[in-house]
């Protein structure tokens, strides 16, 4: 497939056919036992290392290929050709969700001690910010880490956090100045230090194959080498990669999207139906045609604000503005899919019952809806 978008170069084009291969060839075929076993396998993400998929927007002094948003923006979408959303989820919080706090607030002997091992896909990265009463409002959370001689203590609770039951590091927040409610710093924390544990491991709606856990910090010692960036300044360091977070959820929404309308197509072409197929009904046929006009625009608006954030641009109106309406979208073309797909798409045995399932989330995880419309209305009619 070639991408039909202005912002298409063929180095993007390059990584989003790498990606499509990819999955092809090594997720698609396997993904359902993944689904079963509720993991993705490491090696295939050390796959992804070998073939240098994982530092897509790690600085090239680092040993990545130093780019921006568009980047992220064609491997998410390729990463949705998938159809196995958890597998998307897993990579792309490592990629893309945990791993630029490390690039963007790390220390020179961080990036020595980590980053080969990031990019190799040896240690998988998780992002722990979520908290039972604490989710888009990241100035909520509760999770405190007081000073001790040279380093810090940490306690708290932390849900809904993807990759920490089989991952190698969490990038936790936790609250170290009292006195201001955006007082936040990160720190590096690793599986296996004492006091830090998966209390439990949740059941999801869909994203089978990823892992999701509540996370237990009683009493976590870390040095001050484990400290991310600048004391209490995390809240802000926080937002710089929230709008590529939320950008990444749209890609993967959108790859799955047009993958679900390819697959809906077929179907209904080969489906007979009242002496003709499915696909000779109009009311199918323009339906489908609406829903592939939404999501080459919401594709179109996801680039473009991938391009802003490129120029050095504020691009937060736009980003969540195609995060409401996308993720939005996404969610109504599988319905139809579904719907298209007769009794079959309710089967689980079907691909469409699952990535109808795996869509729910994006209107959620990253910034819900209504959050992002929030931030639409405060930059339009301030």
């Amino acid at each position: 497939m070639t991408h039909r978008n202005a912002y298409m170069t063929d180095e993007l084009q390059a990584i989003y056919d790498q990606t499509v291969d990819f999955v092809t060839n090594e997720v698609m075929p396997h993904g359902e036992d993944w689904e079963e076993a509720g993991r993705v396998p490491r090696d295939v993400v050390r796959k992804m290392g070998e073939l240098g998929m994982l530092g897509l927007r790690v600085p090239e002094e680092l040993g990545g290929l130093g780019m921006g948003y568009l980047a992220s923006a064609t491997f998410s979408e390729a990463l949705g050709a998938s159809t196995f959303a958890g597998f998307d989820v897993t990579v792309l919080v490592h990629t893309d969700m945990a791993g630029p706090h490390l690039v963007n607030s790390g220390t020179a002997e961080q990036f020595e001690r980590y980053m080969p091992k990031v990019l190799s896909g040896e240690l998988l990265l998780s992002i722990g910010v979520s908290e039972p009463d604490a989710g888009s409002d990241v100035a909520g959370i509760r999770t405190k880490a007081v000073k001790d001689g040279d380093g810090w203590r940490i306690n708290g609770t932390k849900t809904f956090i993807t990759n920490s039951v089989y991952g190698d590091m969490t990038i936790v927040a936790a609250r170290t100045d009292a006195e201001n409610k955006y007082g936040i710093s990160m720190f590096l924390v690793e599986a296996g230090t004492p006091g830090f544990t998966v209390s439990k491991k949740l059941d999801k709606h869909g994203w089978r194959c990823s892992d999701t856990c509540e996370l237990q910090l009683d009493d976590v010692f870390v040095g001050d080498e484990q400290l991310l960036g600048t004391p209490h300044r995390g809240f802000y360091e926080t937002m710089k990669n929230f709008q590529n977070e939320r950008m990444v959820l749209i890609g993967m929404g959108v790859g799955a999207a047009q993958a679900a309308i390819d697959m809906t197509n077929e179907y209904t072409q080969n489906r007979p139906a009242f002496g003709a197929t499915l696909f000779d009904l109009g009311a199918i046929r323009q339906r489908m045609a609406m829903n592939q006009a939404k999501v080459d625009a919401v594709r179109a608006s996801m680039y473009h604000a991938a391009w802003l954030g490129d120029q050095g641009e504020d691009n937060v109106k736009e980003m969540s503005a195609a995060k409401a309406w996308g993720c939005e979208v996404v969610n109504q073309v599988m319905y139809d899919c579904v719907q298209f797909h007769g009794g079959m798409g309710y089967m689980r045995e079907s691909a469409i019952e699952r990535m109808y399932r795996d869509a729910r989330i994006l209107p959620i995880g990253g910034g819900a809806t209504e959050v992002m419309l929030e931030e639409v209305a405060k930059r339009s009619y301030a």
